[in-house]
């Protein structure tokens, strides 16, 4: 098996940013606490494909209701390679647990944007069966896949990215 990535952490002052920004109640003892019980994204077997996300907080969400939960994680991974990330699979079928943009996609170069390619997670309970979702911290929210892709013969594309969602499209 070819290995290809490696998971980190982003920097404290990234994760302390990010983290005031979608709940800016959460005390600085408290981000730090949480930060400190981050775990880096792993597979439960050797025959497992996906990295399980775990979740840096207990949170519940009731049908309708999305949150967006930033993660604490970055990437690194080989140029011509990308990282999907998808809800696990037991929480979309028993709750429809989604990622609201379907499949999150996280580019090779995103690694080295200015948020130090920060992953965030926002997902919404879709539960059509009236059910609540709960998710502990430290358990699994989200799966990561790693695909490799290719170009076209004529690709052009000489732009770096400095930024997260729809950076590579800014004029």
């Amino acid at each position: 098996m070819k290995r290809i990535a490696k998971f980190y952490k982003v920097s404290f002052e990234q994760f302390e940013e990010s983290w005031k920004d979608d709940f800016p109640e959460t005390s600085p003892e408290e981000i730090r606490e949480i930060y400190e019980k981050i775990k880096l994204p792993a597979r439960a077997t050797k025959g497992s494909a996906g990295y399980d996300f775990f979740s840096p907080i207990d949170f519940e969400l009731k049908p309708g209701e999305t949150l967006k939960i930033p993660t604490g994680i970055r990437v690194s991974m080989e140029e011509d390679w990308v990282l999907c990330i998808f809800p696990r699979s037991g929480l979309g079928f028993k709750y429809r647990l989604q990622m609201n943009n379907t499949v999150g996609v996280i580019d090779s170069d995103y690694y080295d944007s200015d948020n130090e390619g920060h992953i965030f997670l926002k997902m919404t309970n879709d539960s059509n069966e009236g059910k609540t979702v709960t998710v502990s911290q430290g358990n699994g929210m989200a799966q990561g896949i790693f695909f490799q892709y290719g170009i076209t013969e004529d690709d052009q594309a000489e732009e770096e990215r400095n930024g997260g969602f729809g950076s590579t499209t800014k004029n």
